[in-house]
C-alpha cells in the first residue's frame, strides 16, 4: 500500500474538507457563507466512508484522517460559540487518542463487551436511528447554536422560538448520549492502561 494511500479518493475528500474548515473559519462573520461551507463539510463526512467501501480504498490512515478532520471542524465551531467550549473539543480529542491508540482503525467494531446503551449507539457504525441521533448531536448541535446566535434560525429560516428550543433540546440530548459513549471509551482505556502496569515490587 505505502504512501499511495495518501492519494486514495476518500482521503482526497478529507483534504478538501480541511480546506472547507479553514474557508468557513475565514467566513465566520458572514453567517450564510459559513453555514453553506460548514454544511458541505458535514455532508462530505458520509461520502468519504461510502466511497472508500465502494472503491475498496479503506485504510487505517483514512479512518484516522476522517476522525481528525471531524474533530478539527467541530473544534473550530465550538471555539466560535463559547469561551469554555474548548472543553468539548478537548474531550473529543481525548477519545480519539484513546480509541485509536488501543483499537486502531477498527475502533467502531470493538464495543462487543460494552454496556447495552453503548452497543446500541455504536451498532452498525452509527447507521441506526439511535446512532443517527447521536451523530446529529455531535455534528449539528454546534451548527444549530451558531444559527441561533447569529439570528439565522429566526431571521433566515423564520423558525419560531419553540422550534429553535426544541431543535436545540433534541440535538443536545443526542450530544449527551455521545458523551456517555465518550466517557465509557476514556474509562475503558484507563482500565487498559492500568491493568498492563507491572506490580511494584516490595522492598
Amino acid at each position: 500500500m505505502g504512501l499511495q494511500v495518501l492519494l486514495y479518493w476518500p482521503n482526497i475528500i478529507g483534504y478538501f474538507r480541511i480546506g472547507l474548515v479553514f474557508a468557513a473559519w475565514a467566513a465566520h462573520e458572514t453567517p450564510a457563507t459559513f453555514v453553506l461551507l460548514y454544511s458541505i463539510f458535514i455532508a462530505l463526512d458520509g461520502v468519504d466512508g461510502w466511497l472508500a467501501r465502494r472503491l475498496g480504498q479503506c485504510s487505517g490512515f483514512g479512518a484516522w484522517l476522517d476522525v481528525v478532520v471531524d474533530n478539527l471542524g467541530r473544534g473550530l465551531l465550538w471555539s466560535l460559540l463559547f469561551k469554555w467550549a474548548w472543553l468539548v473539543s478537548a474531550v473529543e480529542w481525548c477519545v480519539f487518542v484513546c480509541n485509536h491508540s488501543a483499537r486502531g482503525d477498527q475502533w467502531k467494531n470493538s464495543f462487543i463487551s460494552s454496556p447495552r446503551l453503548i452497543q446500541a449507539i455504536m451498532a452498525n457504525g452509527f447507521r441506526t436511528p439511535l446512532g443517527t441521533w447521536v451523530v446529529s448531536g455531535l455534528h449539528c448541535l454546534p451548527l444549530w447554536l451558531y444559527g441561533y446566535q447569529t439570528g439565522l434560525l429566526s431571521h433566515w429560516l423564520l423558525l419560531p422560538p419553540w422550534i429553535q428550543a426544541l431543535g436545540a433540546l433534541l440535538l443536545a440530548a443526542g450530544r449527551l448520549l455521545a458523551l456517555s459513549a465518550e466517557i465509557w471509551c476514556i474509562w475503558t482505556h484507563i482500565e487498559h492502561l492500568t491493568e498492563d502496569e507491572p506490580e511494584q515490587k516490595r522492598e
